[in-house]
């Protein structure tokens, strides 16, 4: 009985994660949810007490994925600075290159969606994704041997960040070019 109740929990998540996704948190309905599940709304409130609960248990997973993401990002990341730089932004492009209706990281969406609420649980776990995003590069970076590693790895979030936004808004891939060359200058004058 209980792996068909994670079966179902499952697919509310899967099901809440492709909505939030393409239409964004506040457009998104649970009844929507539900048909896109596959069951009633009664049983969806079953799993989860509310939409809040629902989005933190999808951001949950959402921050899996992103683990298994910068995962492979890094397992085929050379250890030379320059390298590194170059491919983590050339993965990054290609992230975005490879769907025509890509928008960009969930969490930033989300967060952007729910700037009035600056007390809402899931800008806290947001935050605690790009921290770990964060902290991943500022290991990576020490690997490479760039000095002050954690402050450039802020920079190179930065950059990232901006560089997907200012895709989204443009739709030009060159920015993610120029936050490469940017993050290259930036790392080069502090290469130990």
């Amino acid at each position: 009985m209980r792996g068909g109740k994670d079966r179902t929990r499952r697919r509310i998540i899967d099901a809440a994660y492709e909505s939030f996704w393409r239409a964004g948190y506040t457009r998104t309905n649970v009844d929507g949810i539900a048909a896109r599940a596959g069951i009633t709304k009664r049983t969806l409130y079953a799993h989860f007490r509310s939409k809040d609960d629902l989005l933190a248990a999808v951001l949950a997973r959402y921050h899996e994925l992103a683990q298994e993401r910068l995962k492979r990002i890094g397992d085929r990341m050379p250890a030379d600075a320059e390298g590194l730089i170059e491919s983590f932004f050339g993965q990054l492009a290609g992230w975005a290159s490879a769907s025509p209706r890509w928008s960009g990281s969930g969490f930033t969406r989300l967060v952007i969606e729910l700037a009035d609420l600056p007390g809402h649980p899931a800008r806290a776990i947001a935050r605690r994704a790009k921290a770990a995003t964060e902290a991943w590069l500022a290991e990576r970076l020490q690997r490479a041997r760039i000095g002050e590693p954690r402050d450039r790895a802020r920079d190179l979030m930065l950059l990232m960040e901006g560089a997907m936004v200012l895709m989204l808004i443009h739709g030009d891939r060159r920015y993610i070019d120029a936050a490469a060359r940017a993050a290259n200058v930036l790392t080069a004058n502090v290469r130990r």
